[in-house]
């Protein structure tokens, strides 16, 4: 049966064999029109998640002497229901809280039924994994347009020069970009004689493949900075984009007067000659792009540094044009629909601990553990995890750890026990994707290629699984809410009608840009109109259009006048606070970053038996010289240490890696209920990031798990 991958943004086809109700094999699906026979490791191992002896499959309860027991559902839902309902009648809803991971962003039905029960219960406690990845650039987004959800997108078919910061497409194949065929797309920028300029501290999979720029880690905003000090310095802006598209380009242009390349060089690593000469070759492309992403995402400045990659992007001329930067358009009125539902907010609210902005509706992760043991009106008493293991990947996981036993009640909806989950008071089964019907809806506005897609279940939930919106709507029901993430949704629910995710998504689908109009389309004598009936015929999906247009930046902007604002007072402030920023604490000379791996999806697939085949180990990677100045040993156990902790693991010497600088990969040290995954070994490196909220990075609240302070040395 044909269905489409969900653990990463290229959702890529998929050929599932299913013999007497199981699911036997997956491959690529040839016919796919983007990834074309294209899927990588993980997407096929997904078999062995589905089939895995490990995965609950029951509901379960924590008996007093801390083992699990299986229970009906009846049983968990009621209990869950009726422990929820007493803290609402003691402490108020705002004593409720709920975090989501990654694996929930791919599910259509999954966030909308979430967001709904938490609008219901009036909490403000709601945490998702955006805080150790992405959330950063929705702020920036919403500093430059108004707009939280308006990201651009490369748009890698037509440019002539890509410089790419932090992201490494080769093994993640893109975030916030749908272009399943990623390899293909940077390749054809090289074929017709441009360039690709990767910029990291590390020589990843991408830089060898294409052109390597080594930067220090967290070098990135002084970078972008410089950049626009030549820039501006040589009059190589485009003054007619400048005046047409924005407001505050002078006052830009004096925050990066204070940082001409010469003096930035001792913090990027980067030549001041480099710098200038990269600077002026993005002014005179024809058409170039600036694109980042994690590993710009996690240090100290993660919203400044989204907030330039725009801002350098729009002064070269190149926002909202072929070749640049676009602003990908859903089938769906995406940018109205989550205006009117409430989501796509942007310091609506601050966080009861450190006063962070909320971003779509969300907290940062990092801090949750105080909001769980600080007293007071609208303490965290309860909290529901999907889709997550946050005491894996939230920075200070310990701290963590210990605040989860403070709680009145721990849920976790899952596929597995996970790290979190084996402290949880129930442990609820989730589907995996393949036993779940799906739109791709979070990314209809990512894609490279105008392309939307549906699909049904490949097979039935094994055991007792529910899909996460059947088990929110459930429980929902047992508490006397309503769940309504829409104000149509809120108003059937008053009138005593709760539609499924399918009935809403048809809705949307017809009476979006290119729905059919509930046969209106037709009547009026035009072709086509999108509907779920018209997706379910095509398997494999339907093109919308062969490029993104352009063009539409102005009419989409919320700002009241219309332009992009390139010197909001936060990005000043944030600039003037990078110049100011303290030494290093003494001790820790290197610099910690993070990577990801091929066979790795965050903490999640590490008991997937065919993807840690060939005795995969967690490794940490260290340049010679390092090496040997700390005394490490390729493949011998090392310690690295920072302010906040340490941890054991194996060494890995390679010239990869830029001096003075350690990638650790993030998600392993597992001790759940899982077993593959528990012998794997490893060890948490969040252990090493600070888990002070005031540690945050202050625009965003993102956690700052690149450029930590370390040292290392034998084990």
């Amino acid at each position: 049966m044909t269905t489409y991958c969900r653990i990463c943004e290229p959702l890529c086809g998929l050929e599932a064999t299913v013999e007497d109700g199981t699911v036997v094999r997956i491959r690529p699906d040839k016919e796919h029109p983007l990834s074309k026979g294209f899927a990588c490791p993980k997407g096929i191992a997904m078999a062995e998640v589905q089939n895995d002896p490990d995965r609950v499959l029951h509901p379960l309860r924590r008996r007093p002497d801390g083992e699990f027991e299986r229970v009906s559902w009846d049983e968990a839902l009621g209990g869950i229901a009726a422990r929820l309902n007493a803290l609402r009648r003691e402490h108020g809803g705002s004593s409720i809280g709920w975090y989501f991971g990654n694996p929930a962003t791919f599910s259509y039905s999954h966030p909308l039924w979430l967001n709904g029960f938490m609008a219901a219960l009036k909490s403000p406690h709601l945490y998702s994994a955006g805080s150790q990845d992405v959330n950063n650039r929705f702020a920036a987004s919403a500093l430059l347009y108004g707009a939280p959800v308006l990201v651009p997108i490369p748009d890698l078919k037509r440019t002539d020069l890509l410089l790419m910061l932090g992201a490494n497409p080769l093994v993640s194949h893109g975030s916030l970009i749908t272009a399943p065929r990623i390899r293909e797309n940077l390749s054809a920028i090289v074929a017709r004689g441009g360039r690709v300029v990767v910029a990291d501290p590390r020589r990843t999979e991408t830089a060898r493949a294409y052109e390597h720029l080594p930067v220090r880690p967290d070098g990135d905003a002084r970078l972008l900075l410089s950049m626009l000090h030549v820039i501006f310095e040589e009059g190589l802006q485009d003054r007619a984009a400048c005046a047409r598209q924005a407001s505050g380009a002078e006052e830009l242009r004096a925050l990066a007067d204070g940082f001409p390349p010469e003096e930035t060089e001792e913090h990027t690593g980067v030549p001041a000659a480099t710098v200038r000469r990269l600077a002026r070759d993005l002014a005179r492309a024809d058409r170039a792009v600036v694109y980042g992403r994690t590993g710009t995402c996690l240090g100290r400045y993660g919203t400044l540094t989204a907030f330039l990659i725009d801002a350098v992007t729009l002064v070269t001329g190149n926002l909202d044009r072929p070749g640049g930067a676009v602003f990908g358009a859903a089938p769906l009125w995406l940018d109205e629909i989550l205006r009117l539902s409430g989501l796509a907010t942007y310091g609506r609210t601050r966080s009861r601990v450190g006063g962070y902005p909320d971003i779509l509706g969300t907290f940062p992760a990092g801090v949750m553990a105080e909001e769980i043991t600080t007293p007071g009106p609208g303490r965290l008493r309860a909290l529901i995890v999907s889709g997550g293991n946050p005491a894996l990947s939230v920075p200070g996981g310990e701290s963590l750890g210990r605040a989860l036993d403070e709680l009145d009640l721990l849920v976790t909806i899952d596929l597995y026990v996970t790290d979190t989950g084996r402290k949880a008071d129930y442990v609820l089964p989730a589907t995996t994707f393949l036993e779940r019907e799906d739109l791709p809806l979070p990314f209809l506005q990512n894609h490279l290629t105008p392309y939307v897609t549906w699909t049904e279940p490949v097979v039935a939930p094994r055991g007792e699984a529910r899909q996460e919106w059947e088990i929110i709507d459930a429980l929902a029901r047992r508490m006397g809410i309503g769940v309504g993430a829409f104000p149509l949704q809120r108003l059937a629910h008053r009138l005593g009608v709760r539609p499924s995710p399918r009935f809403l998504v048809d809705a949307l689908l017809r009476t979006g840009p290119a729905g059919d109009w509930y046969g209106l389309r037709r009547l009026l004598g035009w072709r086509g109109g999108l509907s779920l009936r018209r997706l379910r015929k095509a398997p494999h999906g339907i093109v919308l259009g062969e490029h993104q247009r352009t063009g539409t930046l102005r009419r989409r902007i919320l700002h009241k006048d219309k332009r992009v604002h390139l010197a909001p007072p936060e990005i000043a402030a944030e600039v003037r606070r990078l110049a100011g920023e303290p030494e290093p604490p003494d001790g820790f000379p290197l610099r910690l970053i993070g990577l990801r791996e091929m066979r790795s999806h965050n903490s999640w697939m590490h008991n997937a038996p065919a993807l840690m085949r060939g005795g995969r180990v967690q490794a940490a990677r260290i340049n010679p010289k390092d090496a040997a100045a700390y005394e490490i040993e390729d493949g011998a156990p090392c310690r690295i240490a920072s302010p906040h902790g340490s941890i054991e693991l194996t060494a890995l010497v390679t010239d990869e890696m830029t001096e003075g600088t350690v990638a650790v990969p993030h998600g392993w040290g597992h001790r759940g209920g899982w077993r593959t995954a528990n012998a794997a070994g490893g060890a948490n490196v969040n252990a090493l990031a600070s888990p002070d909220p005031a540690d945050l990075e202050p625009l965003a609240g993102m956690a700052r798990l690149n450029a930590v302070p370390i040292t290392i040395g034998p084990a």
